[in-house]
């Protein structure tokens, strides 16, 4: 009862983050790394969505959503990654109660959005080589747009329920989270309150989204596959594989990741691994995607080479 009523009286007003490691001989290291990473991720996401934005020929639907991924993408390693840079440099790593719920609002906001805008980009590529004659009357500016307003309001639904039902819980008095970020799994183990309902809600959604998601994509693939084995010609059926091959790259990194993380066996689970893992999917991947996208894709490298090119004419005559 006198904890109860210590509890009571006892409010967090900012959280500690343990952030990668404890070694300060490692911190000048790591921050050089994270904050490479993250400007490769700003710099290939804003070019990607100025890119296609830009360029004539690459306002089609599959470049539509490939601008929606690269705002995810830039989304939540902004959420992520400049925080974790200070706490790489600052003496100590706090970060106060009402901006812990904001980074762990925004940051479910853009990671949920990006499983389904990845799950569009399925359907898109499958509309694409299974109805290639209906293709953009199917995928007409309504339908593109519907498909990414949706992830987006749904994800920010998601993320408030989520947040604000954690936040109004009580916390121990303890402000230690072992994680580099505001994440839900470490903040619940800080709980006074029981967290079964919470953990149920969040296990729920986590796998309704991933498992959804998942699905629509494998659906996807299964049907463009069948598809691609019915052409006759070799040539056909690499050119219509290549069409998709920068998405399912994306898609096999990104899954795979996220799966790595919620298939692990509770007996070799830990937050080590959740961390190095999390430090992949937050930092790197957003990193890789553009790259991905750029190196394989012919369409993008043409459209770099001519925007540079009209960039350095307008350059000259002025």
């Amino acid at each position: 009862m006198e904890k109860q009523n210590h509890t009571a009286v006892t409010r967090v007003t900012e959280f500690i983050l343990m952030g990668i490691t404890n070694n300060p001989r490692l911190r000048a290291p790591l921050f050089g790394i994270v904050f490479s990473l993250y400007v490769l991720t700003v710099v290939g996401n804003l070019g990607m969505i100025v890119l296609t934005h830009l360029d004539s020929k690459l306002h089609t639907p599959m470049y539509f959503f490939l601008r929606h991924l690269s705002i995810t993408d830039l989304g939540y390693s902004t959420a992520i990654g400049p925080k974790m840079m200070v706490n790489f440099v600052a003496h100590k790593n706090t970060i106060s109660y009402n901006w812990c719920a904001t980074q762990l609002a925004f940051f479910e906001i853009f990671i949920i959005s990006e499983m389904f805008i990845l799950s569009a980009m399925a359907y898109d590529r499958y509309v694409a080589i299974c109805k290639p004659l209906l293709y953009m009357i199917i995928m007409a500016q309504k339908v593109r747009w519907l498909l990414v307003a949706t992830p987006y309001l749904y994800s920010t639904v998601v993320s408030l329920l989520l947040t604000i039902k954690l936040f109004q819980s009580s916390f121990c008095g303890a402000n230690i989270i072992n994680y580099f970020y505001c994440d839900s799994v470490p903040l619940m183990s800080m709980l006074c309150s029981d967290t079964r309902e919470l953990e149920l809600i969040i296990l729920i959604f986590s796998g309704c989204n991933l498992l959804s998601s998942l699905l629509i994509v494998l659906v996807s693939y299964v049907f463009i596959l069948v598809a691609i084995l019915r052409k006759n010609s070799a040539e056909g059926r690499y050119k219509a594989f290549s069409t998709c091959g920068s998405h399912l790259t994306v898609v096999v990194v990104f899954y795979g990741t996220l799966l790595f993380i919620y298939l692990q066996p509770k007996s070799i689970h830990s937050f080590n691994t959740d961390k190095m893992a999390s430090v992949f999917y937050t930092l790197v991947i957003p990193m890789l995607n553009p790259l991905i996208y750029s190196l394989r894709n012919k369409d993008v490298k043409e459209a770099i080479k001519r925007t540079l090119s009209n960039r350095c004419k307008l350059a000259l005559l002025f």
